[in-house]
């Protein structure tokens, strides 16, 4: 245990503070597993936000979800919405990239078709997570929940159903899973699994789940949560109806909030965790309303961008291969910046493109809709 505790201070003090009003830290937390009956450390890239104030803290780890390609190339994830909810109600938010993933060490860990073994393998990354928790002083040790989306929200079923610590109350799933089109029979494995997991599951959970997710059609989802209900009765399933383009990103989305945030809160007060918001400075402050769109040029022409350089095409090529919302602005002296995916990508865009512009910025781009007026 000391020469644990010495490695998260050393962790710890070289965590890197991002640049953001929000209090967080990028730190690297230690994992231990046997290999050949030698104990490897991996270090996992971990976010780290942690509200002001005194006294103890409850904590919430948030599973990420797993993009196409390489692991190693997915980018920290930092999902602001329901971070911000956290903080609001003065939980420590952990948000740990598993091993393969990001900056984390390690390979990505993939059973191939064996979905539920790609659950149960994922799993040892939150017990590293937990068991760092654990070891912060200001961290309440009998307040914990386990949320996860996609990817991370099947990660988290797993780990309800191997976890036997009484202080992990919940386990909160958004549209939790993993498709595997090139698998005969993979949306049966994910009710297999379901069923697996309920019946070693003593955990209360709530499951989200919408009409319009694109990667798991409501006859799956549904079949999952009735197989996994069976075996733990402490489950609630919220379906949702449609949710903008894709229900398979209300979590992520700042305007998913006002759906999940009502059934979130009696959920958290029914297992006697934190649910009412004491730290409002958290909250995300009003966004810049999207101007309409100006019919300049189509979104995909990259050639008719004005102002920019060789390499502020390339940027917008990235840019449009982000999901909404996104952003990108422009100056007369051809700077650029963009951002997508934050509480208010048009501000964040118009702030990277002004930070090196020796003129002032304005939006080229809003989500699928060029709003630039010449």
């Amino acid at each position: 245990m000391k020469s644990f505790l010495c490695v998260l201070l050393l962790l710890t003090i070289f965590g890197v503070m991002a640049d953001t009003q929000l209090p967080e830290e990028v730190i690297f937390i230690p994992k231990f597993s046997s290999v050949l009956g030698m104990q490897v450390q991996t270090k996992l890239e971990t976010t780290m936000f942690k509200p002001e104030g005194a006294g103890l803290h409850p904590l919430v780890i948030i599973n990420h979800g797993k993009s196409p390609g390489n692991t190693h190339f997915q980018p920290r994830y930092r999902p602001l919405s329901p971070v911000r909810y956290f903080l609001e109600r003065n939980y420590i938010v952990l948000v740990p990239m598993r091993q393969g993933f990001s900056k984390s060490e390690g390979s990505y860990i993939d059973p191939g078709c064996n979905i539920i073994s790609n659950g149960i393998a994922q799993a040892p990354d939150m017990y590293a997570a937990l068991e760092f928790a654990l070891n912060l002083p200001d961290v309440n040790k009998e307040q914990m929940l386990v949320v996860g989306q996609s990817h991370g929200g099947w990660t988290s079923i797993a780990f309800g159903s191997m976890s036997k610590n009484p202080a992990v109350r919940g386990i909160v799933n958004f549209a939790g899973g993993l498709k595997k089109d090139d698998c005969v029979g993979w949306q049966n494995s994910l009710i297999e699994g379901s069923q697996k997991f309920g019946l070693t599951t003593q955990i209360s959970s709530i499951w989200f789940y919408g009409d319009n997710d694109s990667f798991f059609p409501r006859t799956v989802s549904d079949s999952m949560f009735e197989q996994y209900s069976k075996g733990n009765p402490k489950a609630q399933l919220v379906t949702f109806g449609q949710f903008e383009n894709d229900s398979h990103l209300l979590f992520t989305r700042q305007t998913g909030r006002a759906i999940w945030e009502p059934h979130l809160g009696k959920f958290l007060q029914s297992i006697d965790m934190p649910f009412q918001a004491m730290n409002s400075q958290y909250r995300a402050s009003p966004k810049m309303v999207t101007p309409s769109p100006s019919w300049f040029a189509g979104i995909s022409k990259v050639d008719q961008v004005p102002h920019i350089n060789h390499s502020g095409k390339q940027a917008y090529n990235l840019f449009l291969e982000k999901p909404n919302p996104r952003a990108f602005a422009i100056s007369q002296a051809g700077n650029f910046g963009w951002e997508y995916g934050t509480d208010d990508p048009l501000k964040d865009a118009l702030s990277k493109c002004e930070k090196n512009a020796r003129s002032s910025c304005k939006l080229y781009a809003v989500d699928n809709q060029v709003v630039w007026l010449h």
